[in-house]
Parts: C-alpha cells; structure tokens; sequence
C-alpha cells in the first residue's frame, strides 16, 4: 500500500469552493530507463486518478510515463453537501488505493 497524502478542508459553507490536493508516494517507473543490469525498467505507472463525492464523479485524470514520481493533484469543487469524498488511484501491476475524507457542509 502507497502513502497518500490528501489535503482538503473538514468543513465548508455550502455553495464554497474548495481546493483539494492529492499526493500518492508510486515511482512512476516510465519503462524507458536502464536498470542496473543495462535492461529497461519494467513499465509501473498509475494510469487513472478518480475524486467521487458522495459517489458522483466530480474530478477524474489520466497519467501517463511523462508524470514524475509521486504524483500530485490539485483541483476544485463545490461543497454542495455533507459527504464523503472518495480518491481512487489505479495503475498498472493491479495498483489500487482508495483513500475517504468527509466533509462537513455547513448552510
């Protein structure tokens, strides 16, 4: 299991925009670079990236080999309710992490 690291805020007012930031510690390994042996590095990226809140997809992105270690997100929503929010990371070999957060949605 990777660590992740989510930063969002707890509570919000509702209709507010909020900024969340996601970083998933993954070597991002593109498959282009030499191991010690001289052969390439097998291929390990994480391929998708989902936020759902309260199960509805409100954010989602593709990677790809050109993405640096550790990849890290950064988007917005609009706290329109209190909930879950729920982070997905898939990649290749069968990586999957999901991580929750709740948010608190004051009127």
């Amino acid at each position: 299991m990777a660590r992740a690291l989510i930063h969002m805020p707890k509570e919000a007012k509702g209709g507010e925009v909020i900024e969340i930031r996601a970083l998933i510690a993954h070597p991002m390994e593109s498959g282009y670079r030499p191991g010690a042996d001289g052969k390439p590095l097998p291929q390990d990226i994480i391929r998708h990236f989902v936020c759902k809140y309260d199960g509805e997809q409100v954010f989602a992105a593709e990677l790809h080999p050109a993405i640096s270690a550790n990849p890290y997100i950064a988007f917005f929503t609009v706290a329109v309710k209190t909930g879950e929010l729920e982070f997905t990371w898939t990649g290749d070999n069968g990586f999957t992490q999901t991580e929750r957060m709740a948010l608190t949605v004051t009127p």
